[in-house]
């Protein structure tokens, strides 16, 4: 019997229509083709039919779902040229059939002026709930798993709606990635900039970004992971430290910039006793003798250690447990500084008017000379007390700068990786206690080539990106978890 599939295209220009349906109208396999959200300037006969409204619209999902009869229906989400491989289409539709997932997607292409490069995307576990997941802009869904989750959706989401389709098909059925290049995304323009990083965290975004999270929270309500906002109490009555807090700066080769992250912290006022525990990982680069420089200030350990196999988490895990660490563990980068000379005193007042954990500021990005750069301010204001624990295990990052309650840190340990590891303990502790925040901008985040972050290739994107969905699913599963023991109990 033959398969059938309908095709869904986002609106586009005249000579993008032709050349994205006659490609189309290729395959064996492709019924119907339907213009989604077209304006008076699409070509009347490229398409047979037309669906008003956005792609991302919950109420535009509910016209896709009763128009597709076929038995697949693949939705193109890009704004370029698509064209599909040889075989493309059949290879999706024959994994599709063989595994019954309820969406398949699949390597492909980007063609920019005219220059192609690989695009990999990766696997979706159950803790990939970022909504900008990077699926690619070809999705094919079983026609009846988009109708039977579609009719689930008891919200109209003007951005969120997608998000919302994919979540609620992967409650029931797999999410298959195909690791084969199937088609080429062809544009004219190059695409991508640093922006894109926090576009979760701009304001202008925050309509979106407000729907995001209520789709992602009435997910893990679906799930059985979603953590009412009841937390354990903290009383800080540890004792043993002599001083209330040390800020923890891990570095190795910051040769250019970590007399300016020292300074900041020995510049700091506080009405309590703190220092500074600097970790010097082997460094090469005349970082270790500018560290030495500041040796005649007693509050600053210099330690090298003796492992050489210590990523940023590693080091935080030396100096924590150094027993001159105080009673709070303050972050802060071997790139950055603080804003100015109270930001201690701030971090230590928020742990005991808040009782929290863990404490999570807010920042400025600057340039390497320290100059505002856009998007500027980056505050989280989309963490509440009310629903920051679960809106953690979406966005993809908590903010800076970071500060522990040194028993629970020392209890907890931080992972032992350069990447992700600050992500990892927001998750953990936000699990049981409290995350204090400060909007005041504390921190100068400075962005410079030698930044880890720094125009990262693909692959390290995909890397990074793995690792932080993994620890979503460890995480979710942790959660699970606890509420059926608090069931049975």
């Amino acid at each position: 019997m033959k398969i059938r599939v309908d095709c869904f295209l986002p609106g586009m220009g005249t000579e993008q229509a032709k050349s994205v349906t006659d490609g189309l109208r290729r395959e064996e396999a492709v019924d119907k083709i339907f213009w989604v959200d077209g304006s008076e300037n699409d070509p009347a006969d490229e398409c047979e039919n037309r669906i008003g409204g956005p792609l991302c619209a919950s109420a535009t999902l509910r016209k896709i779902a009763e128009a597709s009869s076929g038995d697949y229906t693949l939705i193109y989400t890009g704004n370029a040229v698509l064209r599909m491989g040889m075989s493309a289409l059949d290879r999706m539709l024959q994994v599709a059939r063989d595994t019954n997932a309820g969406l398949v997607y699949a390597d492909y292409y980007e063609v920019r002026n005219g220059r192609r490069s690989e695009h990999p995307v990766i696997d979706c576990q159950a803790g990939s709930l970022r909504d900008d997941f990077d699926f690619g802009p070809v999705l094919l869904y079983r026609t009846d798993a988009l109708k039977r989750a579609v009719g689930q959706m008891e919200r109209d989401y003007r951005f969120a709606g997608l998000y919302d389709l994919r979540l609620r098909v992967s409650c029931r059925d797999l999410l298959v990635h195909i690791n084969e290049y199937l088609y080429s995304d062809l544009k004219d323009d190059e695409s991508g900039d640093v922006n894109s990083l926090f576009s979760y965290v701009d304001p202008k975004n925050r309509d979106a970004q407000m729907e995001m999270e209520q789709a992602c929270t009435d997910h893990l309500k679906r799930v059985g992971a979603y953590l009412e906002p009841t937390f354990r109490e903290l009383e800080f009555a540890a004792d043993g430290f002599g001083c209330e807090a040390s800020v923890i700066i891990p570095v190795r080769n910051r040769v250019r910039t970590i007399a300016d992250a020292i300074a900041s912290v020995l510049k700091q006022q506080a009405g309590f006793k703190f220092n500074l525990i600097v970790i010097d990982n082997h460094s090469t680069d005349g970082t270790t003798e500018a560290i030495d420089r500041f040796a005649a200030d007693g509050r600053l350990i210099h330690i090298v250690p003796q492992r050489d196999d210590l990523g940023i988490g590693g080091c935080w895990n030396v100096g924590v447990n150094h027993p001159g660490c105080g009673r709070f563990a303050v972050q802060l980068d071997s790139d950055d500084v603080y804003a100015d000379e109270h930001t201690l005193q701030k971090i230590v007042d928020a742990f005991y008017s808040q009782r929290c954990a863990m404490v999570v500021g807010t920042y400025m990005l600057t340039d390497f000379e320290m100059k505002p750069i856009p998007p500027g301010v980056i505050d989280h204001r989309e963490w509440t007390l009310e629903n920051g624990r679960n809106n953690a295990l979406r966005i993809n990052g908590l903010g800076a700068p970071r500060a522990f309650y040194t028993p629970l840190l020392r209890e907890l340990k931080v992972p032992n990786t350069s990447y992700g590891e600050d992500y990892a303990l927001g998750l953990r502790f936000s699990r049981e206690y409290r995350i204090g925040r400060i909007y005041d901008v504390l921190y100068l985040c400075r962005r410079w080539d030698d930044n880890s972050d720094a125009s990262l290739d693909i692959v390290r994107t995909n890397r990074n990106n793995v690792y932080k969905d993994r620890l979503r699913t460890w995480e979710l599963r942790a959660r699970i978890a606890l509420n059926m023991n608090k069931q049975v109990k």
